[in-house]
């Protein structure tokens, strides 16, 4: 008995770390397309509100109001679609990495308004759990642009530090 526990336990962990950065990339990439979609429609995403207002403060009044959620809506379900299928993935995540700048904006920007008396604000969760998020991307970002931690523990032989130079 245990040993076919042992067997299946065995076999669903090798499945889940050959695709573990795949579900953390296909699930983030829902969270960026439902959270996308929700700001096409006025009045339904509770953040529409802290959009507006950091891409209106980030463009200097440039990109405004109604626009400014319009655009981030694209964004987030460009991203969020390339996540989710994997083409162009490198591209989203550079898109992500340039719009995660606007994302933590609001903590610079408004941190008085998102964490008044130094409790965080429903707005101020919104914006926290996207540092989990980052770290998410990460991730990702490691894994598609195949970075991979053994070769920057390794220090660099002889050889290596000739090639270079």
């Amino acid at each position: 008995m245990s040993t076919l526990l042992d067997t299946r336990l065995t076999k669903t962990l090798g499945w889940l770390s050959r695709h573990n950065v795949d579900i953390l990339r296909v699930s983030l990439g829902l969270i960026f397309f439902g959270f996308g979609i929700l700001k096409f429609f006025p009045g339904a995403s509770p953040a529409e509100a802290l959009v507006a207002r950091t891409v209106d403060a980030l463009t200097f009044g440039v990109v405004d109001g109604r626009n400014a959620v319009l655009m981030t809506a694209a964004l987030e379900c460009f991203i969020g679609l390339t996540l989710i299928t994997g083409r162009l993935l490198r591209t989203g995540l550079l898109v992500l990495a340039v719009s995660l700048g606007g994302i933590m904006a609001p903590l610079v920007l408004f941190f008085s308004d998102l964490f008044p008396g130094g409790t965080p604000t429903i707005e101020g969760q919104y914006v926290l759990k996207d540092i989990v998020l980052a770290a998410a991307a990460l991730v990702i970002a490691c894994s598609a642009f195949n970075l991979d931690r053994s070769q920057y523990d390794a220090k660099p032989t002889r050889s290596d530090l000739i090639k270079a130079a």
